[in-house]
């Protein structure tokens, strides 16, 4: 009973300085961002490439147009390239709970079915096998092994990693075998006319470069916050998009429609990536988003569910390049994420934000 009161008596008298020590603490206690040039060795530079939707284009933008681009890009020698797809073990979770991620294995996901059939291997044996594989990877591997570890990424949900390794053997070599079987074979082999930058940028721009792969960074289970909008939500903000206006973004829109060239391709990624670019986008979008009024605050909720979806995809970021201080990192992204990406990874002490103006100049 003794020590009790005596615990007791102590609690007491701590309570007004605790008190005193929270009402205080109106900013962080920490600043991380002031840790920079604190590091151990050299800073993680990292760089944001903002990217028009290439699939949605009406007409389709060439390899030889996106040529120039990736020149430009490959002149920055990333060591880690991110791309704004799903990882297979999200495509996992999404699928095993439907009720709270309703439609979003079939809009964002594939089947991996095929991919088992043709490996043996189902999804955690695949991620395994993948770990494995990298971690002994030879430095001159044969054509067999780039075609098993094709099939293997195909298993694991990474297709955009798949075609790294695709991009790297002969186009004799892009053949049945080592895992790949017909139904696979099509996965790998580009449709003519249709791609995406997770593809035709990113992936090939690894190739190129000879890494073995990319690192899907995307994130839907926020979409879950949009869900808890209800019914009333999808139409209130399909209003809310009519609604915007902003000669910048329709003049960068209409600039996209025009593209004809490798140079044309290369000078609208330059005007996409504009800070000026970017902060008009964010202005008719998801900041005015916030600011407007609505009985069910629907704007709020929605920038609720963006800033919650760009911090998991920059936390997936950050767990890609964690391994590898002092590297340089390539993101590749729809635009709309680049600002939101900026902002958060230059809170991060040891990382250097790399100008993209520049780096396409």
């Amino acid at each position: 009973m003794r020590r009790l009161m005596t615990a007791l008596l102590g609690l007491l008298l701590a309570a007004p300085a605790l008190a005193h020590t929270t009402k205080s603490q109106t900013t962080p206690a920490i600043d991380i961002a002031s840790w920079k040039g604190l590091q151990a060795g050299a800073p993680t530079q990292v760089m944001t490439l903002g990217s028009m939707h290439l699939a949605q284009l009406d007409k389709p933008v060439t390899t030889e147009m996106l040529a120039p681009l990736l020149d430009k890009l490959a002149a920055f020698k990333p060591d880690v390239i991110t791309v704004e797809g799903i990882s297979g073990e999200q495509c996992d979770l999404l699928r095993r709970y439907p009720a709270r991620y309703a439609g979003m294995f079939e809009t964002y996901c594939w089947p991996l079915d095929d991919a088992a059939k043709a490996t043996g291997l189902d999804l955690a044996a695949a991620m395994a096998e993948v770990d494995k594989t990298l971690a002994n990877w030879p430095a001159a591997p044969t054509a067999a092994q780039r075609r098993h570890l094709a099939a293997v990424f195909i298993a694991a949900g990474d297709r955009a990693s798949a075609r790294v390794q695709w991009l790297q053997l002969a186009p004799a070599e892009r053949t049945t075998g080592d895992g790949v079987d017909a139904a696979l074979l099509a996965i790998l082999t580009p449709t003519v006319g249709k791609s995406n930058e997770s593809y035709a940028i990113a992936a090939a721009l690894a190739a190129r470069l000879g890494l073995q792969r990319v690192f899907p960074v995307d994130d839907h289970t926020a979409d879950a916050v949009q869900a808890e909008g209800g019914p009333g939500f999808d139409p209130y903000m399909e209003s809310f998009w009519k609604g915007s206006q902003s000669a910048l973004v329709d003049a960068v829109r209409q600039r996209e429609a025009g593209l004809q060239s490798g140079a044309d391709v290369l000078t609208y990624y330059r005007l996409l990536n504009q800070p000026e670019t970017l902060r008009a986008f964010v202005e008719v979008d998801h900041k005015r988003a916030m600011q407007t009024p609505s009985p069910q605050n629907y704007g709020r909720m929605y920038f609720a569910w963006w800033e919650t979806r760009n911090l998991r995809m920059v936390s997936n970021i950050r767990a890609a390049f964690a391994a590898h201080p002092g590297a340089r990192v390539l993101n590749v992204v729809g635009a709309s994420h680049k600002p939101f990406y900026d902002a958060y990874l230059a809170l991060m002490g040891d990382v250097a934000l790399v100008d993209t103006e520049a780096v396409l100049r």
